[in-house]
């Protein structure tokens, strides 16, 4: 016999409760960053188009990239590269078919998050 409350079951692992492993979440970021930093790319590109452009072209894209929102947004796309390399890196050791084990995994994690905070002041401090 068919069973009746076949279409009335949940969906399995159910969504509202099911939480995604870390690793899952840096791999979403891992492409959210990489989205991230061509946008950077493109904004960068327009500064110096803008400066070759006109001064007035120039001083308007200036003002934009070093207020507060652009330096917000250039130091998020600093510590995006960071995180992408960190986190690139790993993907190669996982190429090479090192760091597998759950404990390594979640080790992993946590270096590629502290690696690339680090890396971002470090370079914050340099520059």
């Amino acid at each position: 016999m068919a069973d009746v409350n076949r279409g009335n079951r949940p969906l399995s692992p159910h969504l509202s409760i099911y939480r995604l492993p870390l690793t899952a979440k840096l791999s979403i970021l891992h492409r959210i960053t990489g989205v991230g930093m061509v946008l950077a790319a493109v904004l960068i590109v327009w500064w110096f188009v803008a400066a070759v452009y006109s001064p007035e072209y120039f001083a308007a894209a200036d003002w934009l990239l070093t207020s507060w929102l652009g330096t917000l947004v250039m130091v998020g796309s600093l510590w995006a590269l960071w995180y992408h390399f960190c986190n690139g890196i790993r993907h190669l050791f996982w190429d090479a078919g090192r760091g597998f084990d759950l404990t390594k995994t979640q080790r992993n994690n946590w270096i590629v998050i502290g690696g690339s905070v680090v890396l971002t002041i470090i370079t914050l401090i340099a520059a």
